[in-house]
């Protein structure tokens, strides 16, 4: 377990930040449950992976520099998104490849930026935060944060120690739900049939929520759920996690 003394920078994804700080807020209230010290840089922007993903690694590489010039000093980097740590814990090294310098700053920084999940119960040792919810919930895998990160089991866990919670899995909780950023605009044809399929699979959990761990997939299958008259809640796991 590490020693929660030591001092948590929040690394805010920007739909958190502009869409859902509540989000954000929840986070917030984690933390200051299990005593450890925040520090929020006022100042951090994108991570540059809209700009990665589309191509423009120049511009990529303008906001990543701006991303280690604020993050570098950190103890530990946590944000609700597997997506942007993905970004940070893998693509910053490809922006950096032919730049020592850059390089090592930006692996120095990918060693210490985890996800929230990951750093709760792989970091901190805690599965348990003492929470209660009333009702049925399900989970959706998000892409970057399944497959890149490799991070199943650590939602699970803080799920299913929440007191007055049934936990049901749908049917294939790891299929993308169709977001992917950009691919909902360029493939938006392709992009609604695989979101229709993923609340279909919602809708037959029976649950009365679905939880995740990004934003722009909840986002995406929020949107149909609401579009489709369904009343199921979308959550983010931290907002479940605060209580």
């Amino acid at each position: 377990m590490a020693d929660t003394k030591t001092s948590v920078t929040l690394f805010i994804q920007c739909l958190v930040d502009g869409i859902y700080p509540e989000v954000g807020e929840a986070m917030v209230r984690i933390f200051h449950k299990l005593g450890i010290n925040l520090i929020c840089p006022t100042q951090q922007t994108c991570c540059g992976q809209p700009a990665f993903n589309a191509g423009y690694r120049r511009e990529a590489r303008v906001a990543a520099k701006r991303f280690i010039d604020i993050f570098e000093t950190a103890d530990a980097i946590v944000c609700p998104s597997g997506s942007c740590v993905t970004m940070v814990r893998h693509h910053y090294t490809q922006l950096f490849e032919k730049d020592a310098l850059w390089l090592g700053r930006a692996k120095t920084v990918a060693a210490k930026t985890y996800e929230l999940t990951e750093y709760l119960v792989d970091i901190l040792g805690v599965d348990d935060l003492g929470v209660r919810y009333n009702g049925r919930i399900t989970y959706h895998d998000s892409c970057h944060l399944l497959r890149n990160l490799r991070i199943h089991e650590q939602p699970r866990k803080l799920l299913s120690t929440v007191s007055g919670a049934e936990f049901i899995e749908m049917p294939d909780s790891d299929r993308c739900c169709g977001f992917g950023g950009s691919f909902s605009v360029k493939y938006a044809d392709i992009s609604e049939a695989m979101v229709v399929d993923k609340v279909n699979n919602i809708i037959a959990s029976g649950a009365d929520a679905v939880v995740g761990c990004d934003m722009g997939c909840l986002m995406n299958i929020e949107g149909m759920l609401s579009r489709q008259g369904s009343a199921i809640k979308t959550m983010h796991i931290a907002q479940i996690l605060a209580g």
